[in-house]
């Protein structure tokens, strides 16, 4: 029995990895269709553990994402790198939108993060034309 009660405590103290964002939601405010906005955050391992990062995704092709470096040392950060294409879906396409990224590791608390974008995607001055 007692080798048991050792073994969960020692389980349960073990280190484990805990991701931190920095801006988990962010706005790049007014865009003109067709511009290309980018923006670098840190992403923080504030754990006891190494980071390892499966995969960086979004939620639409109008935004790309990447993380450097895949594997973050205890106490170390990485730089998450997004991009923002306001005229992937074509010259027509204005108003209000929300982008997710989705960072998944092996943090155990949070093993599937977020990070959340606004934009407000303007005509082109020429679209009247």
């Amino acid at each position: 029995m007692l080798i048991i009660l050792t073994l969960v405590v020692t389980a349960c103290a073990a280190g484990q990895p805990r991701i931190e964002i920095e801006s988990p939601t962010f706005d790049f405010g007014d865009v003109v269709n067709g511009d290309i906005v980018s923006k670098d955050m840190q992403v923080k391992n504030t754990g006891t553990e190494p980071l390892i990062v499966d995969s960086v995704s979004t939620t639409c092709g109008c935004t790309t994402a990447s993380l450097d470096p895949m594997t973050i040392a205890p106490g170390e950060s990485g730089t998450l790198h997004i991009e923002f294409d306001s005229g992937a879906h074509g010259p027509e396409l204005t108003g209000s939108l929300t982008r997710q990224i989705f960072i998944t590791s092996n943090d155990p608390e949070l093993p599937d993060a977020k990070v959340e974008f606004t934009a407000n995607v303007l005509p082109r001055p020429d679209a009247s034309s």
